[in-house]
């Protein structure tokens, strides 16, 4: 079993410190979570790690300093009682189903943006893929630099980094693609019904839940790096978030009536966003994006107002094209084609 590097820090990531959890934290909490709510006798642990009872005991005092609580009976052994609320990298780790070659995980105390540590772990040759968490940012932002919001208040800031090494003409639906999985996961973790809101709003009952942000360095004829961000509202509260914030934003815990298990949903929106970017750099994704896309996508039929610098572009959304971009009809009956990177769309009707 390979060891997780984990990074963690209370400061800055220029002053992140740099450790190996051992590997024997990580066999305790899989033994535990694949047994929950049951219990988990400290002599089957021992025996799975090769190590005296003894041992076990110091390995989970370890793990409590990091945020867990455990359950302890005689005869019985074993169970988590409490378990770390915010990001916590060997939970995720013990939890994430899929892992490419290479994989590591960075959680932060604080970082200015995900993706900018990102890219600058790019930068300084990190292997590809590999995610970042923080669990707050001072500098977080959405699409066309807007501020996101990024308190430690139970939402999830995370970047996850590739090379994909492919030409920039194919990366037209990649955004589009990746928050379609996303979706699809919520929609399938939390029993919620979200939306896609062309190219990178996820929507819960018609207000913002999670904001995406794909950002690239390019070639000449193709993509060096990619970093694909993701703010999403878990755990946060209204009375957490600025005024005019509260109104249009909404968390996941608010529409299902109680906190999500943060680690868990962590680690599937991961499992998620690598099978998906596999899907797309293998071209595979073009087996599901229509469906995925008839399913989730909550323009289809209303009439919007797309914002091309100072112009306003009215008209009834009617799809998308092969490369993502949006088609709108106008009141001739006329189809126009918008990118992403263009235009903004008002509040659609």
């Amino acid at each position: 079993m390979r060891e997780a590097l984990l990074i963690s820090t209370s400061l800055s990531p220029s002053l992140a410190t740099i450790r190996r959890m051992s590997t024997a934290e990580h066999v305790i909490l899989r033994e535990l979570l694949a047994r929950e709510p049951k219990w988990l006798s400290g002599s089957t642990l021992a025996a799975k790690l090769g190590v005296s009872r003894v041992a076990v005991w110091q390995h989970m005092e370890k793990l409590r300093a990091a945020g867990f609580e455990f359950e302890a009976r005689r005869a019985l052994g074993y169970r988590i009682s409490t378990r770390p609320a915010g990001p916590h990298a060997a939970l995720i780790e013990t939890q994430l189903k899929v892992h490419p070659r290479g994989f590591s995980l960075i959680v932060l105390d604080e970082t200015d943006s995900t993706n900018d540590e990102a890219a600058r772990q790019l930068g300084a040759g990190r292997a590809a893929p590999f995610a970042v968490i923080a669990r707050r940012q001072t500098r977080g932002r959405g699409r066309l630099g807007r501020v996101w919001h990024s308190e430690a208040n139970g939402n999830l800031y995370v970047s996850v980094a590739f090379r994909p090494r492919v030409a920039p003409e194919r990366m037209g639906a990649f955004t589009l693609w990746m928050g379609l999985n996303l979706c699809e996961l919520l929609a399938n973790f939390a029993k919620v019904s979200p939306g896609l809101k062309w190219p990178n709003d996820i929507l819960l009952e018609g207000r913002k839940a999670g904001g995406i942000l794909t950002e690239a360095r390019v070639d000449a004829d193709q993509i060096r790096d990619l970093v694909f961000g993701l703010g999403l509202n878990i755990n946060g509260s209204a009375d957490s978030w600025p005024a005019e914030l509260a109104r249009r934003a909404v968390s996941l815990a608010e529409i299902v009536g109680e906190p999500l298990d943060f680690n868990r949903l962590t680690a599937a929106l991961l499992g998620r966003i690598l099978l998906a970017y596999e899907n797309f750099a293998d071209g595979t994704y073009v087996r599901t994006f229509a469906d995925l896309w008839h399913r989730y996508d909550v323009l289809r039929g209303k009439t919007v107002a797309l914002l091309e610098g100072g112009r306003r572009h009215p008209g009834t959304v009617t799809g998308l094209d092969d490369e993502g971009a949006l088609l709108l009809r106008d009141a001739q009956g006329r189809t126009h084609r918008f990118r992403a990177g263009e235009v903004t769309v008002e509040k659609p009707s």
